[in-house]
């Protein structure tokens, strides 16, 4: 059984980054999570942002649109479209972001089953080995475990209302 608090993040290619972290509650509501434009504003921040602006046309070939705001920020916005669904088990969609010329990240979330967890897996392919590292190097370890400890509350609450 995997620590729930522990993400793990490798470098298994030149343009990947592959994070992976366990969460104690079931896929179907770990894969709501990542997917529900009602659920994703209550744990998916950026640095001093929280989410306002939540679009999600979750079907393939639908995209979504993300905005995040904060006091004296400058608003951050991310955007792409679904290229694979198969509910519950994996999300592939592309990322891009508003003011940000990097180009389109491939991103494939995958939830697994284990034990009495849900493992989720998210291998990001970058455009570039040098868009990799600016990503890891600007602190996405740090935001994607402040992110995920948020979203651990978020699934502890949501299943103590269901229970």
């Amino acid at each position: 059984m995997k620590s729930p608090s522990d993400i793990v993040i490798t470098t298994p290619s030149e343009r990947e980054v592959v994070m992976t972290r366990a969460f104690d509650a079931p896929r179907a509501l770990v894969f709501e999570a990542f997917t529900s434009a009602e659920i994703l504003p209550q744990w998916l921040e950026a640095p001093g942002r929280a989410m306002t602006v939540c679009e999600v046309d979750l079907r393939v070939g639908g995209g979504y649109r993300f905005v995040w705001t904060g006091p004296g920020r400058k608003d951050v916005g991310s955007f792409g479209v679904y290229r694979d669904i198969v509910v519950p088990e994996r999300v592939v969609r592309t990322e891009a972001w508003v003011d940000w010329n990097a180009g389109e990240v491939l991103v494939t979330t995958e939830f697994a089953e284990e034990q009495d967890q849900t493992v989720v897996t998210v291998r990001a392919l970058f455009p570039s080995r040098e868009i990799r590292d600016a990503v890891l190097e600007a602190g996405m370890k740090s935001g994607a475990a402040a992110n995920y400890d948020r979203l651990t509350l978020l699934l502890a609450r949501r299943q103590t209302v269901l229970a």
